[in-house]
């Protein structure tokens, strides 16, 4: 027993000395706060495959925070990540609830993870399903929010969200189920893309489960209104409506690599740059309608409380 205690006593120092290094190993988050950056990342393809991602200003999809709507950005903080005005990277009080409800239902059916740990894992790791990862990612989260902004962080996020086959961020999807670009999309349009969030691939995928996605996107919308970011009138005709899928299927069937998306545009061209705020200011809050402010807690205290 002596010894059976003993090699398991060595075999956990080892094992938190192999995830300290790796921890001190991990890259540096500091340069994501450029909002001139563009790093490549892998992504896969449903079949498994990797391929390389161009995260930044220079992919052509790319959508800078003063262009996506204010309620895009709310839809997928009250739909995925309640307390992201919050937490500091991660949300205690979310893994408690997804312990206790895992337990409850006997399997790993809810996650957890905040919004700035899904970015810390599209950025920097892999998809594999271990410890180590996990720390890997709680402690990126915790480090990300010591160096970017909120806004940051939500901008990062909506531009690397897989929406579909090879279709990785609003930008993308705007265009892929809608035809316009993410800054013209409705709120229905916003909501119906926040509720595909949690498995666009089989769950939450509109041309296999359409009345699920719908029934997610109503959800999120009324969500939306509770907390004043639309209005009454606006929630009504969100409701009234449903996006046109129609005739997309074959995007499904037949887009496995989407290369325009990874490709940086050449300058002859790109479109003109929006204007966006200077790099050295605080990011635009997410404004809420004047009638009732969203009882979340304001975007521009977090931007500004940051570097």
């Amino acid at each position: 027993m002596k010894k059976f205690l003993l090699g398991s006593g060595i075999i956990i120092i080892l094992y938190l000395g192999y995830v300290v290094i790796s921890l001190a190993l991990l890259p540096p988050v500091s340069s994501l706060a450029d909002k001139k950056l563009n790093l490549t990342i892998d992504i896969r393809d449903w079949q498994g495959n990797e391929h390389p991602f161009l995260l930044g200003p220079k992919n052509r999809r790319w959508t800078p925070s003063n262009r996506i709507p204010p309620e895009m950005k709310w839809a997928v903080i009250l739909a995925e990540d309640s307390n992201f005005y919050k937490h500091e990277g991660i949300d205690v009080k979310a893994i408690k609830e997804a312990i206790k409800y895992d337990l409850e239902k006997k399997s790993m059916a809810r996650g957890a993870s905040t919004i700035t740990q899904q970015v810390a894992k599209n950025v920097f790791l892999s998809r594999e399903k271990t410890i180590t990862r996990k720390l890997k990612e709680v402690y990126l989260a915790w480090r990300m929010e010591q160096e970017l902004t909120k806004g940051r962080i939500l901008e990062l996020y909506l531009n690397v969200v897989e929406l579909g086959p090879m279709v990785y961020g609003i930008g993308h999807g705007s265009q892929y189920y809608f035809g316009k670009p993410a800054s013209a999309m409705t709120p229905r349009e916003c909501a119906f893309l926040a509720a595909m969030l949690p498995g666009p691939r089989v769950a939450y995928n509109p041309y296999r489960n359409l009345g699920k996605v719908l029934s997610r996107s109503n959800m999120i919308l009324r969500k939306l209104r509770s907390k004043g970011v639309i209005s009454a009138d606006e929630l009504q005709v969100a409701l009234g409506t449903s996006p046109n899928i129609a005739g997309l299927q074959r995007k499904v069937d037949t887009a496995i690599q989407q290369e325009a998306v990874m490709k940086p545009i050449s300058s002859t061209t790109a479109p003109a740059a929006p204007q966006e705020p200077s790099g050295s200011g605080p990011e635009p809050a997410i404004p809420a309608r004047p009638e009732s402010a969203p009882q979340v807690q304001p975007a521009a205290p977090a931007d500004e409380g940051k570097p």
